[in-house]
């Protein structure tokens, strides 16, 4: 069954869903499986792209998402309560969860923050210490830099945090009685959610074995890598084409289907960052290496203006730039700092005074620091 809106501009009818899909991400999807599926050179980066970030990025996004949704489920916790009961921890709190890879911290904290159970401080310092889904990617990718970078974050969040309390935070309190639920539940564990966790086992082992420079062509065969990495993004292509959330699940729903769900969201826009990179080098004969440096003192301000966007594809983007080399460390910690990622979606939904005026107060630590690097150690990681 097709579900359809009207086009404001005549009487023709949109399509909004086909059957079980959502009619622009089959959209998407159908591109991508045509674009790997193409003969010669572009089928063949296509499909290489494709291993590469299944098996360096979305296998270890679903291993984090695991373990932190299992343990949630297992202990039976609420951070949102851990955070009213904390008193003067909340903000370094807050930090914390803001600097988990993903956006269901910093989400979190807005919340508390709608409910009364903290104050703006932590908001502030939550949204500044995220870096959004991009943390997966910079974490499977450039570890040494990840393990600066977001510690750096956090530090930074804090502080931030505790200047906007120091200085007498404004009060953007929401009316919690005409909130809806976010994220509408999914309910138990569907088949294709297994089938997710089952390609991205091996997945994952591939991808470990591959940081310890070990030659896994030559140990499992690079039709079979190929194989696994192509079923499990297909299987995330068609998890996200057909699902009824916008980027974040529903706390209540299990594990495994979050995992599944949340990961094949990141994986989305992962895959086309390296997409739209390569094929622009490969096909557009972009020089974006001397284009940007050409513009090299204003990378630190894009970076930031670009964090500024919500979502996670544009700050994916900003990773994968960093990653081949195209921006220095400097555009990075300024983007990472400024960036919500998908965060500011359920954030502005949830409280839409406090997320925008949040965020606005981390560009000035973002700047701070952005700048401080690229003038004091403009080498420094790049």
């Amino acid at each position: 069954m097709t579900s359809t809106t009207l086009d404001p501009q005549g009487p023709v009818a949109l399509p909004r869903r086909i059957g079980p899909f959502r009619a622009k991400r089959l959209l998407v999807a159908l591109i991508l499986m045509a674009l790997a599926a193409a003969p010669g050179g572009l089928g063949l980066l296509t499909r290489e792209l494709m291993v590469d970030a299944y098996i360096a990025v979305s296998c270890f996004v679903a291993a984090t998402l695991l373990l932190f949704y299992g343990a949630e489920k297992v202990f039976h916790f609420d951070l949102g309560e851990a955070l009213s009961r904390s008193k003067g921890w909340q903000v370094p709190l807050a930090a914390l969860l803001g600097a988990t890879p993903g956006c269901g911290g910093a989400v979190i904290v807005v919340a508390a923050y709608s409910s009364g159970n903290v104050g703006f401080g932590a908001v502030v310092a939550a949204l500044t210490a995220t870096m959004g889904d991009a943390a997966f990617l910079l974490i499977a990718t450039r570890p040494d830099a990840a393990v600066i970078l977001l510690p750096l974050s956090f530090s930074v969040g804090i502080l931030s945090g505790w200047v906007i309390d120091r200085m007498g935070a404004p009060e953007f309190r929401a009316d919690t009685s005409a909130q809806c639920e976010l994220a509408p539940r999914i309910g138990a564990v569907r088949m294709r959610d297994w089938l997710f966790l089952a390609l991205a086992i091996p997945g994952l082992a591939l991808g470990v074995m591959d940081l310890a420079n070990v030659d896994i062509a030559a140990l499992a065969g690079a039709l079979t890598i190929e194989a696994i990495a192509l079923a499990g993004t297909f299987t995330g292509l068609f998890i996200w084409a057909t699902s009824k959330l916008s980027a974040m699940t529903n706390a209540k729903d299990p594990a495994v289907t979050r995992m599944a769900e949340e990961t094949a969201f990141i994986s989305v826009w992962v895959i086309g960052a390296f997409l739209a990179y390569d094929y622009a080098v490969a096909y557009g004969g972009l020089d974006l290496e001397m284009w940007f440096k050409g513009v090299a003192p204003l990378l630190p301000l894009m970076g930031v203006l670009i964090g500024l966007v919500p979502g996670c594809g544009p700050q994916v983007l900003v990773t994968t730039l960093y990653i081949n080399g195209l921006v220095p460390f400097s555009a990075l910690i300024g983007n990472a700092i400024s960036n919500d990622g998908d965060a500011l979606f359920p954030a502005i939904a949830l409280n839409p005074r406090a997320a925008i005026w949040a965020t606005i107060y981390s560009m000035v630590p973002a700047l701070i620091v952005a700048y401080g690097f690229f003038f004091f150690a403009p080498g420094f990681l790049n």
